[in-house]
């Protein structure tokens, strides 16, 4: 380092990413664990059950606002599915097997080819395009165990995995419409920097090279044509297509790829996806494959580095927390629970034996957003006294007007 301030700064990053670390948020906050039963799949504790379903429900209601349909497919497919897709020759490496009724089926590592099946089960008019089918699928990846890391490189995990079925002339709206929808959820969980990166025909890939030429120049006009910013990554595409990757940025400046739009012409091809078009031929219908997060593990393993494991009210497993200093206050504390729950909030008693300082120093401890001291003058005065993690007390309060302010901070995007 030229300067002992970089090399300061430095050290200090370092700390400040060891403290965030999520494998080690995880254990204190009891969101989830791994266990040598069973290496790289994820055991999800009921707090983080919380957080994972606040997520996915969030996400699931803004894609059926953005005109989304959800479906959900099996696990397991056949050889020959995989084979058509492409799958059993470029990703084999990667899955994992097994023989049902003589037949060889594989556990599935990508969602693509159960939404073509469900896309193929019915005939499809041009009129009825963007036809977007979304699924929390559940995938599983081989990965060599020096290569697991916490919730980010996992063996299993839960992909929020669209595919669009458009026509040519509807691709670039598509597109542009995804990365506004794309960017528009990174804000509302509290990213509002990051970086897109064009990636181009891999060395392994489908289809002819015609195809891999058309679907590059689509995306690269989409791109200009918005006056979006972007880097080229060539040679990293997927091997049916290329894509472009979303790298956010956290709070320590670091990047991480989360999102993705894959345009792919080869697939509908090989499964022999057809629509009718406006003048009455058969014709295929263009994909697109897009993630949003890419993987809910991973994006829930960057949000609690990104905070701290200090989450938003929004996104905390328990927003409050009701902290009576004795027994003879435990009723009073039952009604300031009841009410807060009336409102929507997600709330813990600690009716413990235990003296108040130790009570306020596990609720920072386990980084609940807000508590409550319940006592004699609070419960005369129907009040309660409030602190916020890491500001500490913050005053008495009207029982009914602060629960009615948390409640307003208990909506998507509303504290960041």
């Amino acid at each position: 380092f030229p300067k002992q301030a970089m090399l300061d700064e430095y050290l200090r990053m370092i700390e400040e990413a060891q403290k965030r670390d999520h494998r080690k948020l995880g254990r204190e906050l009891e969101l989830f664990s791994f266990h040598q039963e069973g290496a790289g799949f994820p055991f999800w504790h009921p707090k983080g059950m919380v957080l994972y379903n606040i997520v996915t429900d969030y996400s699931r209601k803004e894609h059926i606002q953005s005109g989304y349909h959800e479906v959900k497919t099996p696990i397991i497919l056949n050889e020959e599915l995989w084979r058509k897709s492409g799958h059993w020759d470029k990703y084999r490496e990667n899955m994992y097997f097994t023989t049902i009724d003589e037949t060889p089926h594989a556990v599935k590592p990508m969602n693509c080819p159960g939404h073509l099946l469900v896309y193929k089960n019915s005939g499809h008019s041009y009129r009825e395009f963007p036809i977007k089918f979304f699924e929390f699928g559940l995938v599983h990846r081989h990965e060599k165990s020096s290569a697991l890391h916490g919730l980010f490189r996992v063996r299993q995990f839960t992909q929020d995995d669209a595919h669009i079925f458009c026509t040519p002339d509807q691709i670039e709206d598509q597109i542009a419409e995804v990365i506004a929808f794309i960017t528009r959820m990174y804000a509302t969980f509290g990213f509002k920097e990051y970086k897109m990166e064009l990636s181009t025909r891999p060395e392994k890939y489908i289809g002819s090279l015609e195809i891999w030429e058309k679907a590059e120049g689509a995306l690269k006009n989409v791109l200009e044509k918005h006056n979006y910013d972007y880097q080229l990554n060539p040679g990293d595409g997927a091997f049916y297509g290329p894509k472009i990757d979303f790298h956010i940025k956290d709070v320590l400046k670091r990047s991480w790829q989360c999102g993705t739009i894959q345009l792919d012409f080869s697939m509908p091809e090989r499964l022999d996806l057809e629509y009718t078009a406006e003048d009455g031929q058969k014709k295929r219908p263009v994909m697109i494959h897009r993630a949003l997060f890419g993987s809910i593990e991973r994006f829930i393993g960057i949000l609690l580095e990104n905070y701290g494991g200090a989450l938003p009210v929004w996104l905390s497993p328990i927003q409050l927390k009701i902290l009576p200093v004795s027994d003879r206050f435990l009723e009073y504390s039952k009604l300031v629970a009841q009410k807060a729950k009336n409102a929507g909030l997600r709330v813990e008693l600690d009716d413990r034996s235990e003296k108040i300082g130790y009570k306020i120093r596990d609720a920072e401890m386990k980084k609940v957003p807000f508590m409550v001291v319940v006592g004699e003058k609070e419960q005369q005065a129907g009040t309660v006294s409030v602190r916020q993690h890491g500001k500490g007390d913050t005053g008495s309060r009207d029982l009914e007007q602060f629960i009615a302010e948390l409640a307003q901070l208990n909506r998507p995007g509303s504290d960041i």
